[in-house]
């Protein structure tokens, strides 16, 4: 793929960080005996998307905060249902960010945002710059921000879907999710949905009517679908409007933060050999991993 091709990998980091700390074995530990797993499963993952990409534009967005977001203002419930990283995975998540700096990756990270909306102001810039974008993230949210000439790519899965491949996979298209996850509910992030809607229903639903606004506007032609539970499903939908409204506030991306757009930083850079030698050093990471990391660093200072 030539560079001028290239999208710009928007990477999803908390996804990867995570599977990190519950799949990596817990023998990885610093001279201080604090747990090093997730940093340094998270470190495997750069490579070998940077490996197999050879990205020269990339960016890597963190979630700083479970009780922190905008979401929280608007339902005090949302993600509720998680219990707060223990300190030692909130230790490794500093980590993580100080290595893809390190790395010469632009990483982003606010309180008030997620990820999921600095990726979507990021994947915006983009696109008023006309480059396609690779979302990197096995999060479905993020689906909805794949336009033409661009990615979804769960990276741990080899799943990677453009806008075709979205509608196959989950059933709609990628502007029809955020309405798709605010009929279903989403589990993860604690959003009930209305009950007796299920994925088939939704997605049926949006795929005749369009979008949320839609189907609310033309109950009365739903028990005429060949849908299953049609004569019943208007009464469940008008019971369950104010949630699924309220719940499509959550479940849409803000595309439009003020630190993104003013400083939208997509290229990578030779980042600092020194102080990531002195953060392997501090992490007891080997020469294998190391050797990889540096390649990595230097390709950008040789390109």
């Amino acid at each position: 793929m030539s560079q001028q091709a290239q999208p710009v990998y928007l990477i999803d980091a908390s996804v990867y960080v995570f599977r990190a700390w519950f799949s990596m074995p817990d023998q990885f530990s610093d001279a201080a005996g604090r747990p090093t797993n997730a940093v340094y499963g998270f470190a495997r993952f750069l490579c070998e998307l940077l490996e197999e990409t050879s990205a020269r534009q990339a960016a890597v967005a963190f979630d700083e905060s479970l009780t922190t977001s905008f979401r929280n203002e608007i339902y005090p419930a949302y993600k509720a249902n998680r219990e707060p990283a223990p300190d030692d995975l909130q230790r490794q998540f500093a980590w993580c960010k100080d290595l893809a700096r390190h790395l010469g990756l632009p990483v982003y990270t606010d309180a008030r945002y997620e990820a999921d909306d600095l990726i979507a102001s990021l994947a915006r810039h983009c696109r008023e710059s006309t480059i396609g974008v690779c979302v990197v993230s096995g999060d479905k949210d993020l689906a909805q921000l794949v336009g033409n000439g661009d990615w979804w790519w769960d990276f741990a899965r080899r799943r990677r879907l453009d806008r075709d491949g979205i509608l196959v996979h989950f059933g709609v298209r990628p502007e029809q999710i955020a309405d798709y996850l605010a009929l279903t509910g989403d589990a993860v992030d604690n959003i009930p949905g209305i009950p007796g809607v299920g994925p088939k229903t939704a997605a049926a639903l949006l795929n005749h009517f369009g979008d949320l606004d839609s189907i609310f506007e033309r109950l009365e032609e739903i028990p005429y679908l060949s849908l299953r539970g049609a004569r019943t499903l208007p009464l469940k939908l008008k019971a369950g409007e104010d949630a699924a409204r309220l719940a499509r506030r959550l479940t849409g991306l803000h595309a439009d933060i003020e630190q993104v757009h003013a400083a939208p930083l997509v290229d990578r850079s030779p980042g600092d050999a020194d102080a990531l030698d002195a953060l392997l050093d501090a992490l007891g990471f080997g020469m294998p991993l190391r050797k990889r990391l540096h390649r990595q660093r230097e390709t950008i200072q040789t390109g």
